[in-house]
């Protein structure tokens, strides 16, 4: 197995954001600043390489009655340490992000990456699916932060970039910026894909 190609296919071509459109709720929630978007998708990275290894490593021990359990506490494992040390290092961007850290547990993307590949392929190219799908899952949640913040706050990780005339469009940073914001990337997305197809 190409492990390149598995890391590629999570940026690119099955991009859960863009392309598969899996993970909308902490994707909307949480994008109003880039910082939070980039918070988000390394603590869902770091959740899926960690359970992608560890589904791929017991699948012949996990009965197939009871696997989606199993998968959850696999999940809900490397989600508590995801919580624990962004409470006790990033405090600040645990507040930002709240709730939808423990809701790490129950994200669709996670369980489809057990189910779909972990539970079918070995320990190193489980792991680089669940790299590749997380690279690609911050990276969504960075542009989406990064365009709503700017336009909403006239600032990009924080600095301002607009200037103190700039009028912000606050609605950008509340839930019908997101819907917006993340509709046009959508389209552009799928526009950029079909060209290259063609």
């Amino acid at each position: 197995m190409n492990l390149g190609k598995v890391i590629k296919n999570g940026i690119l071509d099955e991009n859960p954001t863009f392309r598969l459109v899996l993970g909308m709720c902490p994707t909307l929630a949480v994008t109003t600043k880039a910082v939070n978007g980039i918070g988000m998708g390394l603590a869902v990275t770091f959740v899926l390489m960690g359970s992608n290894l560890m589904v791929s490593l017991l699948k012949g021990y996990i009965p197939e009655k009871v696997r989606i359990p199993a998968f959850v506490v696999i999940i809900a494992a490397f989600v508590t340490i995801v919580q624990l040390v962004m409470e006790a290092f990033a405090p600040a961007l645990f507040g930002a992000l709240g709730i939808f850290i423990p809701l790490i547990v129950v994200n669709c993307i996670i369980l489809a990456r057990a189910e779909a590949f972990a539970f079918k392929n070995g320990p190193l190219p489980s792991l680089m699916d669940g790299l590749g799908m997380g690279i690609g899952f911050t990276l969504a949640l960075t542009v989406l932060g990064t365009i709503r913040e700017l336009i909403g706050n006239g600032s990009v990780f924080g600095l301002h970039v607009l200037g103190s005339g700039y009028d912000p469009a606050l609605m950008m940073i509340m839930a019908p910026g997101g819907f917006i914001t993340l509709g046009i990337l959508l389209g552009v997305v799928n526009k950029l894909t079909m060209k290259r197809k063609d």
